[in-house]
């Protein structure tokens, strides 16, 4: 009867056992599953995030003027010019997201710069002094800014300060027998060009 008692007293402790061991089989289970879920959700989050963070930080990393070139005419109307011609660009200029287009004034001149192309050059009508527009004055045959009294060659060199170099040229070249020049900003205050990005 002794013997009865304790193999009954042990079997609910086989089961209890078991019971336990369920538990842990379904709880590892539970985990693994979470932990799947889980893994599963952090590759969805970084796959659809990735176009969001481009987007986001698109503007860090672009340009803020595309390099554009703009259509002057035909060189050949140039080649004989005797007085600086005045033309005006587009410049397509990026900002972020916004693509906004502006018009410049540039002056197309004889001289024998780096950028001048079969003695034409191309001048950025911007005082190199303080950024004021400068104009031709036909009258005096020279270029003086209306700001602070510069005054500069047909060629753009410098006659007289108080800026301190001369006109900025600007890159030329001859596409189909067709002028095209591609618009700078360049730092003022300087005795050389620098040129702005």
């Amino acid at each position: 009867m002794e013997d009865n008692s304790k193999q009954a007293n042990l079997e609910p402790l086989q089961h209890d056992s078991d019971a336990f061991d369920d538990k842990r089989v379904l709880e590892g289970r539970r985990s693994f599953f979470l932990w799947l879920i889980a893994v599963g959700a952090a590759a969805m989050t970084t796959l659809l995030s990735a176009p969001l963070v481009r987007y986001v930080f698109y503007p860090v990393f672009a340009k803020t003027t595309s390099v554009s070139w703009s259509n002057l005419g035909k060189k050949s109307k140039f080649l004989s010019i005797t007085t600086p011609v005045k033309q005006v660009v587009e410049i397509k200029q990026i900002d972020g997201w916004r693509e906004e287009i502006s018009r410049k004034p540039v002056y197309i001149t004889k001289g024998n710069s780096k950028e001048s192309l079969d003695g034409v050059q191309v001048l950025s009508a911007v005082c190199p002094h303080l950024g004021c527009e400068v104009p031709w004055n036909e009258a005096e045959g020279k270029f003086i800014c209306p700001c602070h009294g510069s005054v500069f060659a047909p060629d753009g060199s410098l006659q007289l300060g108080p800026a301190e170099r001369g006109m900025d040229t600007l890159p030329l070249k001859a596409e189909n027998d067709d002028l095209m020049a591609r618009y700078e900003y360049f730092q003022a205050l300087l005795s050389y060009k620098k040129q702005v990005e």
